[in-house]
């Protein structure tokens, strides 16, 4: 079972991918409307509150919200780095 600081590192991940394709602003700001995650203003995962999975959930539901497709093409890599963590995209 995935541990808190996987979560962290793969938002931390998925965070900076998207900084590449949205640009940090709008990253940031997405980052931040989701429930129990707290990013500072360089991106980085300040804190989780709740259940990581849900968490993670959010912040991709988010992001998909955004640019669809294209977000689904650039998570899927990110998302092999973490095999223990089941994610839906």
């Amino acid at each position: 079972m995935p541990d808190e600081n996987s979560y962290k590192n793969l938002i931390n991940d998925i965070i900076a991918k998207q900084t590449i394709v949205l640009g940090p602003d709008i990253v940031i700001l997405k980052a931040r409307n989701v429930p129990g995650l707290t990013v500072g203003d360089d991106g980085k995962v300040l804190s989780l509150h709740g259940d990581p999975q849900q968490v993670l959930q959010k912040l991709v539901d988010e992001y998909i919200a955004l640019s669809g497709q294209i977000v689904k093409n650039i998570l899927n890599p990110v998302l092999e780095k973490y095999p223990d963590i089941k994610i839906s995209i």
